[in-house]
This record gives C-alpha cells, structure tokens and sequence, in this order.
C-alpha cells in the first residue's frame, strides 16, 4: 500500500564514483543479487567496474550509465530487504534515472533496462563523437537570461534543475564561447564530465538507435505514476513511455519542475535511492521544507528506515 506523501528518485550519469556499491555487495544479500544478475545480463564484469574502476573507464557514458543503473535498483533492493520501506506515491528519475524509476515501478524489466541503457550509452557516446561537444552548468542564472545566454552562444539547454542552477549544452565551439560569456558576465560556470551534448538536438544521430531498441522492449502500466523528465507530469501507462525515453535524449529535463510538481501534489519526504546525494541538495533548494533521504549504501539504508519509522537517529 503506498504511503502518503513519499516519492523514490533516481540519479543519473555524475552521480558515479568508483567503489560504489561495494557496501552493499558485502552486507545485503539482495544487492548482491541485483550485481550477480547485471554480471550475467551484460555478460561483462559491471559490478567489478563499480567497485575497482579505473576511473577513465566508469566515466564511459557507455559504462556508466547501466553502472549508476545497476547500483541504484541494489539499493533499492537493499532497502526493501530491510522491510522498513515505506512505498511511494511518485517516482522520478534524473535522465538515466528515469529508466530506472521504470524499473522500479515495474513498467520494466531490469534485464531489459539494463540493456537499454547500454544501448543508450553507446550511441549517446557515438553521437557525440559524430557531434563532439559539452556541457556546462551556470550558477545563480534566471532562466530568461538562461535563455538569452543560448541564443547568443548557440547553446542549448539541457537541465533545469533547481532555482540558480541551468545546464547548457552546444558544441565543443559553442561552449566555449559560452565559458567566455559567462566569465564577462560574472556568471559561475561549471563544465561537466561528460562526453557529449546530452538533451540537446546534437544527440539526433542517437535517436533512430533507440527507437529501434525500444520497438522491441516488453513494457506495462507503472504502479504508480513516474514523473516525466520532458513534461514534468505524471506518466500512468505504458503507451507513454516509449516516448518519453526517446524524447527526453535531445530535449530539456525538468527537474525542478518535476519537484515542484510532486511537492504540489502531496509529496513531503524524497528517498534518493542510488549513489550519491546530487538530487537531495536539488530537491532542498526547489522545495525547501520537504524531507530529504539518501539511499546509497548499507548505513544510509538503514538510518533512512529508521527515520521513516519515527525512530532517533
């Protein structure tokens, strides 16, 4: 039964560091599982490259992206095996993460997401290579001025993710130009690592690519609605989906939206569940009285139980 007032959120590609999910290896038998299975799924050691690395390797977008995918459903699977998850009345998943808020609700198989988002890396990692560019994150920028910034730089935005923080993406020329821009703007400018221009129309190349992947993926009606990345609504069938996965590749993701959309519609406490704590300072910024919780390894698990149960820290 789900319980009022929370929602599950997924991370995507940033949120990596190499050594996650090795606590949860260790400690819970159904993370274990969720690794044992992604090994034999990709028929390639992912578990090992979340562990040991090297670096140059996790950040791949071809690796990490069924990598954070991997370690995200663990932890999921880590809490749920402590049986003090409380279930949601929303799911929501930053670009990648949105396939795994699929998974997570049962629009997908975790085999078939899993190898979905491998496909999604590797052509999104082509695409960029067809169409080399960035990404650059702008500090303390209204969206309007946002907006104007691209214009001038041939620039594209990519994220919008909480008041005071816009991702752009362009060219490897047009970021540069936008780096230049800021910096006689007194703008703070953040560049990303990542190896392309994501959610913007130079990730075109990629989208025949997975079109032709997702034809062929089993989908069903989420148990509960996920947000939409492109839209910042509910998503409640599976009609839906295919669509939204391909649209959202070179297209703006709302995540502040997203949030203000959830918060608005009932949501008080957010659970990250996945490595890292990206969404949780993005979600206290749009929605600064919601509860936030982070779901990344064994201790954090179970200090979020507990705080969902009412007990002290």
């Amino acid at each position: 039964m789900a319980e009022t007032g929370v929602a599950y959120v997924f991370p995507g590609q940033g949120s990596q560091a190499v050594g996650m999910g090795r606590d949860l290896f260790d400690h819970s038998p159904a993370a274990r599982a969720v690794f044992e299975e992604a090994d034999r799924i990709l028929d390639a050691p992912i578990s090992k490259l979340c562990f040991e690395g090297p670096v140059e390797e996790v950040l791949k977008t071809v690796n990490v992206q069924p990598a954070v995918l991997t370690v995200s459903i663990a932890c999921l699977k880590a809490a749920q095996e402590t049986g003090g998850l409380l279930s949601p009345i929303f799911a929501a998943g930053h670009s990648l993460g949105e396939y795994t808020a699929l998974i997570a609700t049962g629009a997908l198989s975790f085999s078939d997401g899993l190898k979905l988002v491998r496909e999604r890396g590797r052509l999104m990692q082509a695409a960029g290579q067809q169409n080399p560019g960035g990404m650059l994150a702008l500090l303390g920028a209204e969206l309007q001025a946002v907006e104007e910034f691209c214009v001038q730089t041939g620039c594209h935005v990519a994220n919008i993710n909480c008041p005071g923080q816009i991702v752009i993406s362009g060219s490897l020329e047009a970021i540069g130009k936008a780096r230049e821009t800021a910096k006689i703007r007194n703008i703070k400018a953040v560049p990303l690592r990542v190896s392309g221009a994501f959610h913007s129309p130079l990730m075109e190349p990629a989208l025949p690519g997975l079109q032709a992947a997702l034809a062929s993926v089993p989908l069903k009606d989420p148990a509960v609605p996920v947000i939409s990345n492109v839209t910042a609504e509910p998503i409640m069938s599976a009609s839906g989906i295919r669509e939204e996965l391909l649209s959202q590749l070179n297209h703006r993701v709302q995540w502040q939206k997203s949030v203000e959309y959830m918060a608005s519609s009932g949501v008080t406490t957010f659970l990250e569940i996945g490595p890292g704590e990206v969404l949780s300072g993005l979600i206290k910024r749009t929605s600064p009285a919601a509860r936030t919780l982070s779901l990344s390894d064994s201790q954090t698990i179970r200090a979020a139980c507990a705080a969902l149960r009412g007990e002290p820290p």
